[in-house]
């Protein structure tokens, strides 16, 4: 162990496990390790970093803003954080500035709290319509806290910190059978990911999202759509939703919105959602703060401006084309959509292929036991991806026969 692992080992809480690498710098889809070894990273800050490492639009906006505000707190606002709240709202409803919208903007630090915010919506428009229940889907991922954690589905995470929040039901993912018979007028809300990246990039089908969409609009429920690891054009659209031209009633936004700086974002889509939320009734210190504001409008003129999302498309839709022209025994599957991409594996070896890959210069992900996740910045190029594909068939040889 090097010295900088061991003191992290002696220091920091025991949550995460023991880090795989100690890292120092990077550059684009490039990091480099204390020892001096590079790696493509193919997990971008688990879909984070989707402008690549120490890219320069970011940096100068960082530095720019951290030398007029750092913090302000709730009390008061900045261009920053103003301009964002447009764009976020613009973004997420596909319409211009100059168009009404009824969208509105909450800032946090992360996903789990831009869930947090919106299941305190859906609760407490439960209560203002006399409703109860809350439904999620198996295998949903929507964050840590104790709100977040109660729509979780991974029994392993829930049960040390039980009792959790009561009435959120699982229904089975992708059965469209089981969506209507879960609903009834008692359905507060339904919490949904357009793909279950931490279940192993699951897309839900266009089908189901206007399915759910429709079943929320005749029972009175408010549809939350999970964009955490989805969205800013990850998928190659602004939101992974997009593509179902459905319009939820709440959107929730972080990872690659702040493009490595921590920021989170809770979108009221429709009037009914905007308009249960007063004053009072929700906060946060570091919401809003100027300087990861300013970092994630970077990040959105960056995607316009370099067409990311038309690259994240072509690319990512080609990659998954290549990754299964491979014809390996070990892939079973190729999932995803743009740049999230899940192999699965005939076996379950994934965690022996990221070990594996690391040792040949990958960063790469196990999602699941069979299935390795690709999520890496928006801005990686054609050449690099192949040689990931190149790479890939040893690296299950390999994994194979050192099976954990």
């Amino acid at each position: 162990m090097s010295d900088l692992l061991s003191r992290y080992d002696s220091s920091m809480l025991n949550v995460f496990g023991a880090p795989k690498l100690a890292l120092t710098r990077g550059h684009g889809v490039w990091v480099e390790d204390e020892k001096g070894r590079t790696f493509m990273d193919l997990l971008g800050g688990i879909a984070v970093n989707v402008l690549g490492h120490a890219h320069p639009a970011i940096s100068d906006a960082i530095v720019t803003q951290s030398q007029k505000l750092i913090h302000v707190s709730n009390f008061f606002t900045t261009e920053q954080v103003v301009t964002l709240g447009e764009e976020l709202r613009s973004i997420v409803s596909l319409r211009r500035m100059s168009e009404p919208m009824d969208a509105r903007v909450f800032l946090s630090n992360s996903g789990t709290e831009a869930n947090e915010a919106a299941l305190k919506i859906v609760k407490a428009w439960a209560n203002t319509q006399g409703k109860r229940r809350i439904l999620a889907l198996t295998h949903a991922f929507h964050g840590r806290s104790i709100g977040a954690l109660s729509l979780t589905y991974k029994t392993q995470y829930r049960e040390p910190f039980a009792p959790l929040i009561p009435d959120i039901e699982w229904i089975p993912a992708g059965d469209e059978e089981a969506l209507e018979r879960a609903f009834d007028e008692g359905v507060a809300g339904l919490f949904l990911e357009p793909i279950q990246g931490e279940a192993g990039v699951i897309p839900l089908s266009y089908e189901y999202l206007r399915l759910a969409r429709s079943l929320c609009d005749t029972h009175g429920s408010l549809m939350v759509v999970d964009e955490i690891q989805t969205g800013m054009g990850r998928t190659g659209a602004w939101m992974a939703h997009h593509a179902a031209d459905i319009v939820p009633d709440v959107v929730t936004l972080a990872k690659g919105l702040g493009g490595g700086m921590p920021i989170g974002a809770t979108i009221t889509v429709t009037e009914r959602a905007t308009s249960v939320l007063t004053p009072g009734m929700h906060g946060t210190t570091f919401g809003g703060n100027p300087v990861c504001a300013a970092a994630a409008l970077a990040t959105i003129d960056t995607i316009r401006t370099d067409d990311l999302i038309n690259h994240a498309h072509v690319l990512g839709n080609n990659w998954i084309q290549a990754l299964r022209s491979l014809e390996h025994s070990l892939i079973a599957e190729v999932r995803g959509r743009g740049l999230l991409i899940g192999i699965e594996l005939a076996e379950p070896i994934a965690q022996a292929a990221v070990i594996k890959a690391q040792e040949n210069g990958f960063i790469i992900n196990a999602a699941t036991p069979t299935t390795l996740r690709l999520a890496p910045a928006l801005i990686i190029s054609e050449d690099e991806a192949e040689s990931f594909n190149s790479a890939l068939p040893e690296i299950l040889n390999d994994a194979k026969g050192q099976k954990l």
